[in-house]
């Protein structure tokens, strides 16, 4: 299952601006060496994308907690 997002978050990556979409591209965009903060909101963030591809929380919290990790970060495109 794709653990899709109702709307994709825009982000400032290494190599220009990168969407993501799904639980899985934001662990794996959060878990990348080259992203840019990695406090409060981050670790939240990751710990809930894990949660939502296991199946115990739902894409909306996915979504709701990587949207403050880019903000914290400073890399959302708004």
């Amino acid at each position: 299952m794709a653990k899709e997002f109702e709307q994709a978050v825009v982000i400032d990556g290494p190599v220009g601006q990168v969407e993501v979409a799904t639980a899985r591209q934001a662990y794996d965009v959060l878990s990348d060496p080259a992203w840019p903060d990695r406090g409060p909101a981050h670790e939240e963030a990751v710990e809930t994308a894990l949660k939502v591809l296991d199946g115990h929380r739902s894409t909306v919290d996915a979504y709701d907690t990587f949207l403050r990790a880019a903000k914290e970060a400073g890399n959302l495109v708004e």
